[in-house]
């Protein structure tokens, strides 16, 4: 079995490691981290004990030029610094594990796919949920019409302090990447973006949290447009009354309700009433009952599935293209704010609509 050489890239305080996506790489059998990279001193340190490697870089350039791995995760939350990492990785010839966000725009997105396609090396986004057991069986109980004809799908983020504009970014990404695995690539949108209850305006506009670039208000309800009449809608608005207890996805049929509260390890119910108020919930369970999964068990399947897709010269299930479509969402809320209408996919516009 082939052992695979794999570097990680961390930014103590500018995005950390993300959801344990260092870690990760211990639970791999035929895996073996050999260096980590870290520009914060203190925080390189601590992630090469924890780790276990003596191979420790401040500059992530250097490292992928002296130890030449097979794969990096690129670990940071913030989005600020994905693009040139996903290029220095390509440019190295690794495959490249990477937390999301995917980028700050459809632009960033492109150059990424594009390098990797010319390094003929794979990209993996860590959308959590897309290889997810419980969510396999929800699909499976879908086709067999649990719930009968598919009418609509309801998402939500978060909803707390980040409503709106981060939320859109953070987790509005996870809510939309499953949206297509349940309705797949969307049509067009249609959105509407406010703050403070009126429509945003150019001095609404600020610079994101966490390297997400430009954000604007504190509340977004919009509409996606699916093949077959299907229709999807997400929404995010700032209240002091939630913390993330409707982020998720619901799922309305002309005989019951689907509901997903997302995760690292799903929750999915089923209510099977044609009025979908009067019978009881039912909580969708795998076979056996398995324990919950925990952050490094979710990212296991994703990296596992990297390193098979590098091994068959295949997609990964949660390819940068998967991802891009997740940032293409995003943005065409911004695009049909500011153009008071429709906006179709694949957007023309590739850049930031904020920044107009």
């Amino acid at each position: 079995m082939r052992t695979w050489r794999v570097a990680v890239i961390g930014r103590t305080g500018r995005g950390g490691y993300g959801h344990m996506l260092d870690t990760v790489w211990k639970f791999v059998p035929n895996a073996r981290i050999v260096a980590v990279a870290d520009e914060n001193p203190e925080g390189l340190k601590k992630a090469a004990e924890r780790l276990g490697v003596r191979a420790a870089y401040t500059d992530y350039r250097k490292m992928l030029r002296e130890e030449k791995p097979d794969v990096v995760s690129i670990a940071p939350r913030w989005a600020d610094c994905h693009l040139e990492m996903v290029l220095a990785a390509a440019e190295a010839g690794a495959s490249i594990y990477l937390e999301k966000p995917m980028a700050r725009t459809p632009a960033e997105c492109d150059q990424m796919i594009e390098a990797c396609d010319r390094a003929r090396v794979k990209l993996a986004v860590a959308h959590q949920m897309r290889i997810c057991p419980i969510l396999e069986l929800a699909r499976q109980r879908l086709a067999e019409g649990i719930i009968g004809e598919v009418l609509e799908l309801r998402g939500r983020g978060k909803e707390d302090k980040r409503a709106g504009g981060e939320d859109l970014m953070v987790l509005g990404t996870h809510v939309f990447d499953l949206m297509r695995q349940f309705a797949g690539d969307p049509l067009w949108a249609l959105a509407r973006v406010t703050a403070g209850g009126e429509d945003i305006r150019r001095r609404d506009v600020r610079d994101g949290p966490e390297g997400l670039g430009p954000i604007a208000g504190d509340s977004i309800a919009a509409m996606f447009a699916f093949s077959g009449g299907l229709t999807g809608y997400f929404a995010s608005r700032r209240s002091d009354d939630t913390s993330g207890v409707r982020w998720g996805l619901d799922i309305y049929g002309s005989r019951g309700i689907m509901t997903i509260r997302a995760g690292m390890d799903p929750v999915v119910h089923v209510c099977r009433s044609e009025k979908w108020t009067d019978a009881p919930w039912e909580r969708l369970r795998l076979p056996g009952d398995p324990p919950p999964r925990d952050d490094n068990q979710a990212n296991l399947a994703l990296v596992v599935d990297l390193l098979e897709a590098i091994e068959q010269d295949r997609e990964p299930r949660s390819s940068g293209r998967e991802a891009r479509w997740t940032i293409e969402m995003a943005m065409a809320v911004y695009e049909s704010q500011r153009t008071g209408g429709r906006v179709y996919f694949p957007l023309r516009r590739r850049d930031h609509p904020l920044l107009s």
